[in-house]
């Protein structure tokens, strides 16, 4: 109905398939500007806000706090005071909530999987079908979810792929080799697989550091780079968290090693103990995660800095949670010439997730520049 902008349970990632509400940020009849965050919304990875669309006013709130509904469910109405009572329920009546079925996202296939020197390799494909592609590349121990409320901005303005990492996710518990060159050059070879000539990379992390590797190694398939606390920049890792993490064996000691990433550290669900324990315990995972950590970041060391040789081509962003506690964000005093920083207050090492809304806003910043 002309006028009316719904307000909708957001997919965030591709295996979400539902939200709970946990808090309105607005009354009924504020006044709302694009942009501004209007809900949060729980999923079983993590909580974040959902911003609004368009401008108008906030008519109707639909949904409690509390209350466990579909993606695509209506959450609430925006429209404008031209707009009459009648109208609005008129259009919350008629409202139909589609069914998983009809989620035209669902195809092509949410993951798909591709050889790579011999590894099984998932990624996903979402976005636009035109324009240079975005690469997604996460951190040591992660997987293209940590991506979740990242890829379906970016694939708004560009085609848009993720990938798990050797030994990650679910790719094969196999590396190409544990130095930063060997798994750069095992990246290009995804992307010859997958026919994907030149790419702007987002890297978090040891993805970061990847990713500046990539760039000095074959700098014609990289647009720009946006490096996200990323390693490869200094010398000083936490070393407690990247040993821990190859090494525990149960949630009770996992637990506080994951709420390390996080400025808040709430935020990490019973769900994503859960996910990380179910991989790390997978055959060969807990003995690839130590030699893949004793190579890069031994003793809390970074072994290799590519982001220091990067010059001024590729552009290059940084982007920095305050209260990193990972990889330090002092680091960024080491940015390549010319290079754009941000250091983002409230936020850790997963500033892609605690502050996503900016993130995205910065990355596709990056892209049209």
């Amino acid at each position: 109905m002309a006028g009316i902008t719904p307000i909708v349970m957001p997919k965030w990632g591709l295996s979400m398939k539902e939200g709970t509400v946990t808090a309105w940020l607005v009354e009924e009849g504020a006044s709302i500007s694009v942009g501004l965050p209007i809900l949060e919304v729980e999923t079983d990875k993590i909580a974040n806000a959902v911003e609004a669309p368009d401008p108008g006013l906030l008519r109707r709130k639909l949904a409690a706090v509390g209350d466990l509904l579909p993606v695509k469910a209506l959450l609430g109405v925006m429209a404008g005071e031209d707009v009459s009572d009648a109208d609005i329920e008129a259009y919350v009546a008629a409202y139909v909530t589609p069914s998983a079925d009809e989620d035209t996202d669902a195809a092509p296939p949410a993951y798909q999987y591709v050889e790579v020197q011999g590894i099984k390799t998932r990624y996903a494909r979402k976005g636009l079908d035109q324009g240079t592609p975005v690469l997604f590349l996460h951190g040591f121990g992660g997987d293209l979810d940590n991506w979740l409320f990242n890829i379906d901005a970016v694939g708004e303005k560009a085609p848009v792929l993720a990938l798990d990492l050797p030994g990650h996710g679910q790719s094969g518990i196999r590396l190409p080799g544990a130095g930063l060159g060997a798994l750069a050059t095992w990246v290009s070879a995804f992307l010859d697989a997958v026919q994907v000539e030149r790419v702007h990379l987002v890297g978090h992390s040891m993805g970061g550091a990847i990713a500046a590797q990539l760039a000095l190694q074959d700098s014609d398939r990289v647009a720009s780079l946006t490096l996200i606390g990323s390693a490869g920049f200094g010398n000083e890792i936490n070393a407690d968290y990247i040993d821990g993490f190859a090494r525990v064996p149960s949630r009770r000691e996992l637990k506080p090693l994951l709420e390390m990433l996080f400025a808040d550290a709430s935020l990490v669900s019973r769900q994503l103990v859960d996910d990380v324990l179910k991989y790390k315990r997978l055959d060969g995972v807990a003995e690839l995660l130590t030699e893949l950590g004793s190579a890069l970041f031994g003793a809390g060391q970074q072994a290799e800095q590519p982001g220091r040789k990067l010059g001024t081509t590729p552009p290059v962003l940084l982007i920095w949670g305050r209260e990193d506690r990972i990889v330090p964000a002092a680091h960024v005093a080491n940015a390549p010439p010319g290079a754009s920083v941000e250091v983002l207050e409230a936020a850790g090492h997963m500033v892609q997730m605690e502050r996503a809304n900016e993130v995205n806003r910065l990355i596709l910043k990056q892209l049209g520049g």
